[in-house]
């Protein structure tokens, strides 16, 4: 199995800027010149039009899950590459000269794709730090982390590596936001700043 092409498909699919089409065609400007100049669903939501940061957040899980489901239909064996080239093209597309996305929704895409239950475990973690703490940034980087864990703890120990790799990018791409929390100046869900 060539581990070139599944990582290129992966990149490839991951980095389609929706968010950034989406809030075009809508009439809403570049995204990039809007809140915190991210192209994922957060950021979207700051334009005000939720059903564009719905669709955004869907379609950002979707490519991650389209790349690792090809794979193990073209290459099989190849889901952990093409799940790493996913993230990695959202986070760094070369189309936006690779300033991209955090990779949140293309990482629970992703883990949907390799195995359902560590998808499950990262959308439980996702869903119920945000609910909790009303902060975006927290409930991603928990379930990022948590994805690791829940490959090893749920028996897929195999995809244990590309996802802590993952979770240490989406970390390190949020460490303006962990400032802010350890500042506790980072917004909440809702709130205008």
């Amino acid at each position: 199995m060539d581990t070139f092409f599944p990582l290129l498909a992966g990149y490839l699919l991951g980095s389609v800027p929706f968010g950034l089409i989406l809030t075009r065609l809508t009439g809403g400007g570049d995204l990039r010149a809007i809140g915190s100049g991210n192209i994922g669903a957060t950021n979207v939501l700051r334009t005000g039009k939720k059903g564009v940061a719905a669709a955004t957040l869907l379609l950002d899980m979707g490519k991650g899950l389209a790349a690792v489901m090809i794979a193990r239909q073209v290459w099989p064996g190849g889901e952990a590459l093409a799940a790493l080239g996913a993230v990695l093209g959202h986070c760094f597309p070369i189309w936006l000269r690779f300033k991209g996305g955090k990779g949140v929704a293309t990482m629970m895409g992703i883990s949907l794709g390799l195995a359902w239950p560590i998808g499950l475990a990262y959308a439980v973690v996702w869903l119920g730090v945000l609910f909790s703490s009303r902060i975006s940034s927290l409930g991603g980087m928990s379930a990022a982390v948590a994805a690791p864990v829940a490959a090893l703890l749920l028996g897929y120990p195999a995809y244990a590596p590309v996802l802590a790799v993952l979770a240490a990018l989406v970390l390190f791409l949020h460490r303006e936001n962990i400032a802010r929390l350890r500042a506790g100046t980072e917004p909440k869900v809702g709130s205008k700043t």
